[in-house]
């Protein structure tokens, strides 16, 4: 039997519209209650997909967009671009196989990956993909990869859009368990092939960026719709919610089950399966869970300018991906080493052992911008010299290193640049090498 050669195989698949019977199988499973027919969808069809090659991109909020997707687009067959390093997983490879999901590298030149999607673009199919490059972290939209634009004009074909709304809510990085309620989404034509060719690569990003704007939270608090939580609508919540909003301090916010609090000075809430927060008596809590991500990330876009010998380290195990077996269900990486992870104002820097060797690396934010991000926000993965990494905190600092590397790389490249609406947290503030010149 021959050995297994994950990446040889990857490198060398042909990739190919899916096949019908495997695709309608696909199809019939997620409008089931096996699949997506229990997050109780609500989609909407403004603009069918007409023959001929199309892209579809929507507002990468969950892992189960895919379903609902699918059914927006029925009866086109639509292969889905998807994340490099899931095809790596035991129960992802060969559904992934079947209806022939194309692999990518997000956040570098994937030179395989654009030649798949190029691919089935010339075979006259449609494919799906994210702009943003990774699903919501904290429950609103991230800013599209630079060069999106430049990149959908060199194929010249209509631009389809699917908004989503609360499938964050219902499968996000905060917990992995399914919260049923209610998603909604609208498929129609973005761009015609005409109406790109017209327009320049930073207008093409911006009506993108527009369209994706996006936060759930925000949104049920108009809508009230109840995500069943089985009690455990907080659980995991301090990932994303770990700075104290009263006494300041980091890593001592504590959520389990409905609550939230911190250990140091007992500020907390509750939540209900809304995602209204209930502040205890005497309580400072923002209104919403990314209102207080917000709030994290100006504090951070303060103390990086203040301090220009600011450092951030923390002590991480590593995990690396096999070629020879499939990682399985629930891990998406092997351990293999460990060290401290700094981040400072010149880069990433990792000082540590893989496989009993030393491992280091140095990558500065013209490389980095932000993380691809795997099943929940207890782990952060980088792809370093085309490999892929996982890092395992020993605290609960991933939101932290997330807002924390974006800023940095805002502060002294910002080539991938925060969104109009919070210019309110810049103003005054020195922003990227183009105002270094």
């Amino acid at each position: 039997m021959a050995k297994l050669d994950i990446r040889g195989e990857l490198a060398k698949r042909k990739y190919h519209k899916a096949n019908p019977l495997f695709y309608f199988i696909y199809y019939v499973v997620g409008r089931t209650h096996l699949l997506g027919a229990k997050y109780h969808p609500h989609i909407k069809v403004i603009d069918k997909i007409g023959k001929g090659p199309a892209f579809i991109i929507w507002n990468h909020q969950s892992r189960r967009d895919h379903t609902f997707i699918t059914t927006a687009a029925w009866p086109r067959r639509v292969n889905f671009v998807c994340e490099y390093t899931s095809f790596f997983r035991e129960h992802l490879h060969w559904p992934f196989k079947m209806v022939c999901t194309l692999p990518k590298k997000v956040f570098t030149n994937d030179i395989t990956g654009m030649k798949a999607i190029r691919s089935i673009i010339k075979q006259g199919g449609v494919v799906a993909m994210s702009p943003e490059g990774t699903s919501s972290l904290f429950g609103d939209n991230q800013p599209i990869v630079p060069g999106t634009g430049r990149f959908l004009q060199v194929f010249n074909v209509p631009v389809y859009c699917m908004d989503l709304k609360g499938a964050y809510l219902t499968n996000n990085k905060i917990c992995s368990d399914d919260r049923i309620g209610e998603v909604y989404g609208e498929l129609k034509l973005l761009f015609s092939a005409e109406e790109m060719q017209k327009m320049t690569p930073q207008e093409i990003e911006d009506k993108i960026n527009l369209q994706f704007h996006q936060d759930d939270y925000e949104w049920n608090k108009i809508h009230h719709i109840k995500y069943d939580s089985k009690g455990k609508i907080c659980t995991n919540l301090a990932d994303m919610c770990y700075k104290c909003p009263k006494c300041g301090h980091e890593f001592e916010m504590s959520a389990e089950g409905d609550h939230i609090v911190c250990k140091h000075c007992g500020n907390g809430a509750t939540m209900d399966d809304y995602y209204d927060f209930h502040p205890y008596e005497g309580s400072v809590i923002p209104d919403t869970p990314t209102a207080w991500v917000h709030k994290e990330r100006q504090d951070i876009i303060d103390e990086i300018r203040k301090d220009p010998n600011y450092k951030f380290e923390v002590k991480c195990r590593v995990g690396d991906l096999p070629n020879d077996h499939y990682v399985k269900k629930t891990e998406t990486s092997e351990i293999c080493g460990e060290g401290i992870y700094t981040i400072d104002h010149k880069g990433v820097h990792f000082r540590g052992t893989k496989r009993g060797e030393p491992f280091n690396f140095d990558l500065d934010y013209q490389r980095v911008w932000t993380y691809p991000m795997t099943v929940d926000l207890s782990i952060f993965s980088l792809f370093v010299d085309e490999e892929n990494y996982d890092f395992y905190p020993e605290i609960p600092c991933v939101g932290k290193i997330i807002l924390l590397t974006e800023e940095m790389h805002r502060l002294h490249v910002n080539t991938w640049k925060n969104f109009p609406w919070f210019d309110y947290m810049y103003e005054g503030k020195e922003l990227g090498i183009d105002l270094k010149k």
